[in-house]
């Protein structure tokens, strides 16, 4: 479909839906308010429907793409209102999937062998499809039950023909609409380009399941599927065929008699140990990509698939958060507004004081309910709303936090409602604080640090002898403007002491003329007195001055 086609097709479905009807057409400017005003859209009723089923049915229409779009969208809840937000986490990816021939062409093009030749067996019928790739049940020749993952074809040049659109849409949301600026439709679309065309990546993919793996070696936590290098390539992804119990079905964990509180509590831990302990976290924990490990019911752990979507924090800001996140447990707003100008994440002009009494209006009315009715992921989203308003531009690695930790507390919750997330985190939280600043953590960040302080120490000399040579130019070149500086002042003195006594010889001579001319003295002294008052003012003003 040309790009022509595409836009028609985006133009008749926002008709369709009427969304025409969700700008202010008031606030528009002359020629697009009338453009709307006359559009054949009008000729459209609005559909009986809520604004968000609305806009969640367009991007449905609209296809794979959109709908990707819209899963993201909804987790940014720090810019939409909450009923489009939960409208659009409806959005469900479902695709036909594609060809049994196409799919094998695209395995054997990319690890060079006949299907036959790379597994024992190979499922025709793909397991699952989705928008970007869909998957197949294998079995490698050394007996190992495997899946493997293949890139839609053709997806890619889709994929950023739909991307051009939504950034021409996104300028016109930025240019025209009131809330513009605020939403930042622009970011928006560059934070998901990113993301989707990461997801074309299976070799990023596999790399990421790698590192996730390697964090949780061991740990009864997680468990990620081991990723068969030597079957996965860029559009090709060759892993670990995983048997668990998705987590949202609940009817077989309780027939199994799993701990569920167990395995609540253990969400949580897992979240603050991928975030504050390794700073490298899964981003799509959503319910599909989670499954439980029911082998002993009182001791269950989670399995982890589709590493697509990662998120990382920078070691200040990873102390920060637990900084702000330990100081909204504690309700000390000022800390946490504070928190928030030291880590640049809001103005540095920001007035604490307002700061504090904005995350104290959004904090206390929450906390005031039963501690078991607290969302505490919903309370991160009040967080980063409130800072917005104080310009704050909000980072995409917590954009990704936020979405990890909503979908990590609604999942704790769907599996013991009565989940205390509070309980939980604190202690966690104060453990990794006070550990990172115990002799045994400085020591660690010390001998991490040697090698390389090591390595520049013989050039330590040389750097000191360049910055004494650098401070000794700058206190000449100081000491030189100075000099400068003081002959133009004893100039500019000289001509102001100049002009002065021209100014009273000026005076002099008109006050001997005036003694010139018999009765001149008489007259002068029977002006009126405004006379003398102007002549007083003219004479200040006149006297020259030093600048």
């Amino acid at each position: 479909m040309s790009r022509t086609l595409r836009l028609v097709k985006i133009f008749r479905t926002v008709g369709r839906y009427r969304l025409d009807e969700l700008v202010e057409l008031e606030k528009l400017p002359g020629l697009p308010r009338l453009a709307m005003k006359v559009s054949p859209w009008r000729l459209h009723g609005v559909p009986d429907m809520p604004r968000g089923e609305r806009i969640r049915k367009a991007l449905e229409d609209l296809g794979p793409v959109f709908i990707k779009f819209g899963q993201m969208l909804s987790t940014r809840r720090d810019l939409l209102p909450e009923d489009i937000a939960d409208e659009l986490a409806k959005l469900q990816d479902n695709v036909p999937p594609f060809p049994e021939a196409e799919s094998i062409a695209i395995i054997e093009t990319a690890l060079g062998k006949p299907v036959s030749q790379l597994y024992a067996t190979f499922a025709s019928t793909p397991m699952a499809s989705a928008s970007v790739a869909q998957v197949h049940a294998a079995t490698l020749h050394s007996g190992e039950d495997v899946v493997v993952k293949v890139v839609r074809p053709g997806i890619e040049p889709v994929i950023r023909q739909d991307l051009s659109l939504m950034f021409t849409l996104a300028k016109l949301v930025a240019r025209y609409s009131p809330d513009g600026r605020r939403l930042r439709p622009v970011e928006v679309v560059s934070d998901y380009k990113l993301t989707i065309l990461d997801e074309l990546d299976l070799g990023r993919e596999a790399a990421n399941a790698s590192q996730l793996r390697r964090n949780f070696e061991g740990s009864k936590l997680v468990y990620v599927p081991q990723v068969y290098w030597d079957y996965t390539r860029r559009n090709v992804f060759t892993m670990e065929r995983i048997s668990g119990i998705p987590v949202t079905d609940m009817d077989t964990l309780r027939s199994k008699n799993v701990d569920l509180k167990l395995l609540a509590e253990r969400g949580v831990e897992i979240f603050f140990t991928q975030v504050l302990r390794d700073s490298f976290f899964h981003a799509d924990m959503h319910p599909g990509n989670i499954f439980v490990d029911a082998t002993d019911p009182a001791d269950p752990n989670y399995i982890a698939v589709d590493c697509a979507i990662i998120g990382a924090l920078s070691e200040s800001d990873q102390y920060y958060l637990a900084r702000n996140l330990l100081g909204i447990f504690r309700r000390d707003y000022r800390e946490v507004a504070q928190l928030h100008v030291e880590c640049g994440w809001v103005p540095p002009e920001t007035r604490v004081q307002d700061f504090e009494s904005a995350l104290r209006a959004v904090c206390e009315p929450i906390f005031e309910r039963p501690i078991s009715e607290i969302s505490f992921g919903q309370l991160l989203v009040y967080l980063f709303r409130t800072a917005s308003r104080f310009d704050m531009e909000v980072q995409p690695s917590l954009v990704l936090l936020q979405k990890t930790l909503l979908n990590i507390e609604g999942l704790g919750r769907q599996l013991y409602p009565d989940l205390n997330l509070w309980d939980t985190a604190q202690p966690f939280l104060e453990h990794w604080v006070a550990e990172r600043y115990s002799p045994q953590s400085m020591l660690k960040r010390l001998q991490r640090h040697a090698p390389s302080w090591l390595e520049q120490l013989p050039q330590l000399p040389d750097v000191m002898m360049d910055n004494l040579q650098q401070a000794k130019e700058l206190e000449q070149r100081f000491s030189l403007q100075q000099q400068k500086a003081q002959t133009l002042q004893d100039r500019v003195r000289e001509d102001t002491q100049r002009r002065r006594r021209r100014f009273v010889a000026a005076l002099a001579c008109g006050a001997a003329a005036l003694g010139a001319f018999p009765g001149a003295w008489q007259q002068l002294v029977q002006a009126p007195l405004a006379s003398w008052l102007l002549a007083a003012l003219g004479l200040t003003l006149l006297w020259p001055r030093e600048p």
